[in-house]
Order: C-alpha cells, then structure tokens, then sequence
C-alpha cells in the first residue's frame, strides 16, 4: 500500500467512524472539520480541471458545468460529513455553490494578482475553494449553536 493512499484511507476511514458512532448534534472536533476541510479543498481544486473537459465534451456554458459539479461535490459533502435533514443539506449545497462561484467572479474582477496569474484563472478556482469552506464553517457553526 502506498503512502497517499495509507494516508487517504486512514483519513476517510477516521472521518466516517467518528460520524458513525456519534450523534447528530454532537459538535464535530477541530481536528476532523480541518481534515474534511483540506480534502473538499483539494476536491475543488482537481475537480475544476475535469469538469471543464467535461463541459468541452458537451459543448455548454462552462458556468452551467461548474455550479452543477461544484453543487454535486457540495452535496457529497453535506450528506456524507454533515448528515443534517435533507432540504436542509440541498439548499446548503447549492446555496453555497453559486455564492462561492458567484464571489470567486467578483474577487477575480479585481484583479489583484494580474502579475502572477495573468488570465486570473487560477486566482478564480482559489477563491471558489476557499469562499466555499468558508461558507460551510458558517453554515456548521450557524446549525452548531441553533442545535443547543
């Protein structure tokens, strides 16, 4: 077994035990949101590259393509980690996708980083990543302290 997957395997595999022995409203520990954290981060930064192929293929908006996938990673996430209700886990997903994408287009309008990322596409796909966990710590501690 290699490293990555020794360590891919660990991580998962430790994310979903302590959900699974858990309740709901118990508060997840730091440790586990910033793991969950740094995987959806890394999903969001590989997935952007295949979903623009993919929107290739199909010959679409590449908007379309990205809110869509971006939406369907979201709902992995929240169904998979968070385990809430389930419209409450839809809205949150899509919700977050097309406001993270939505401000990811807006940061990039200021062209703060023309010098190091000339086209800002780079400089796009960060701000969606990172404008989406962001939202999500929210909507966690929003739900956290509504739960009490």
């Amino acid at each position: 077994m290699k490293f990555t997957d020794f360590i891919l395997h660990s991580s998962f595999s430790s994310i979903f035990a302590y959900k699974k022995n858990h309740p709901k409203n118990i508060k997840m520990k730091p440790q586990i949101r910033i793991l969950i954290y740094s995987i959806l981060f890394f999903l969001y930064l590989t997935s952007t590259h295949l979903l623009l192929e993919l929107n290739e293929k199909f010959k679409g908006d590449p908007f379309v393509t990205l809110g869509v996938g971006f939406g369907i990673l979201n709902l992995i996430y929240a169904f998979t980690a968070l385990k809430w209700k389930p419209l409450l886990n839809v809205l949150c997903a899509v919700g977050i996708a097309a406001l993270a994408m939505f401000l990811a287009l807006q940061f990039t309008n200021l062209h703060l980083f023309v010098n190091y990322d000339p086209y800002q596409v780079k400089t796009a796909i960060f701000a969606n990543a990172v404008f989406s966990i962001i939202f999500w710590e929210i909507v966690y501690q929003v739900k956290i302290r509504k739960s009490k």
